[in-house]
């Protein structure tokens, strides 16, 4: 085998590590743990994915394109609460007994405006994303408190449930909707100008501009998406737990963005596959659900997470190192 044929398969296996993380975990659960390698875990795997996945998209367009939304869980948590609130059927709800597609339209709108506010205080203001996004982060979820009170809200419309609990075949409809999600965004990233654009502008702000990419857009476009894709997201969990609850989703921004890095995703920006972050996301999904399997505390998943985070940034600045010996 040639050098160059050596070197392009060492940056495919780079550009694809999550995927060989995956599939040893996969084998070595298989053999160690009884009852994993069957279709019900499997599937339970893909349904855990969900939410995950769907922030980690949202994540990956940011991180891409070297800023950050840590808005993303709360902006979920909100509207998990606008949709339940507005969709609820119990006595002590909005009283508008909207129906799913009504709600859906609010939800991604105020998603879309949320994108846009964050946006605007990156591009036009300045402001580190960091910054805003936490801020974000706090407040949203807050909101989501005020307005019902802090109390959960449950049995919203039944349309909007029967989204969560339909399937096609043996694959409930929600797999259906994330697995959908990332073959868009795979296209988009890889087959489209503003795709293109996106990688430009993380790689380099200054030789992007210079080229004649307007970076503002760019930015502000992905901010819009990560505020639509937080809000389906939200839309989405609330259809699947009938409801909302005051906790809805906490911890679920550090598992995107864990599912992020895993996925290959570099946090210097301009390099990663959307593909990547699925994998990551289900790598996650998969160590959650062998740890239900085998009765371990869940208090001890916070400790996994962190520890993974920090394989992740290890793994993020091996890979980074590998990449640039191979140029």
């Amino acid at each position: 085998m040639s050098m160059p044929v050596k070197r392009e398969t060492l940056k495919w296996v780079l550009d694809n590590i999550a995927w060989f993380i995956l599939a040893i975990l996969i084998v070595v659960f298989s053999f160690t743990v009884q009852g994993f390698a069957q279709w019900p875990i499997y599937r339970n795997i893909l349904s855990h994915a969900i939410f995950i996945g769907i922030l980690a998209i949202a994540e990956a367009l940011c991180i891409i394109s070297r800023e950050m939304d840590l808005s993303t869980e709360s902006v979920m948590a909100l509207s998990a609460v606008i949709t339940a609130y507005l969709a609820g059927t119990s006595t002590d709800a909005s009283g508008l007994h909207l129906n799913g597609i009504s709600t859906l339209l609010i939800v991604l709108a105020i998603g879309m405006l949320i994108g846009v506010i964050n946006g605007f205080f990156v591009v036009r203001l300045k402001i580190n994303s960091f910054i805003i996004t936490l801020a974000g982060f706090l407040a949203f979820r807050s909101v989501g408190l005020v307005i019902t009170g802090g109390r959960g809200v449950l049995n919203i419309s039944p349309d909007i449930v029967a989204v969560a609990r339909t399937s096609i075949g043996p694959i409930p409809m929600l797999v259906i909707i994330m697995v959908s999600l990332y073959a868009f965004f795979h296209w988009l990233l890889t087959r489209t100008r503003f795709g293109r654009y996106v990688y430009y502008v993380g790689d380099s702000r200054e030789a992007a501009f210079n080229a004649g990419i307007r970076v503002d857009r760019v930015v502000l476009g992905v901010y819009i998406i990560s505020g639509v894709l937080s809000a389906l997201a939200g839309w989405l969990l609330a259809a699947r737990t009938n409801g909302c609850s005051p906790s809805l989703g906490n911890g679920m921004l550090f598992e995107a963005m864990a599912a992020v890095v895993i996925g290959g995703v570099s946090l210097q920006g301009g390099v990663g596959k959307i593909t990547g972050v699925f994998a990551g996301a289900v790598l996650l999904s998969s160590i959650s659900t062998v740890i239900a399997i085998v009765g371990m505390n869940p208090f001890y998943m916070n400790i996994i997470r962190g520890g993974l985070i920090i394989v992740a940034v290890l793994l993020d600045a091996a890979i980074r190192s590998a990449r640039a010996k191979l140029t």
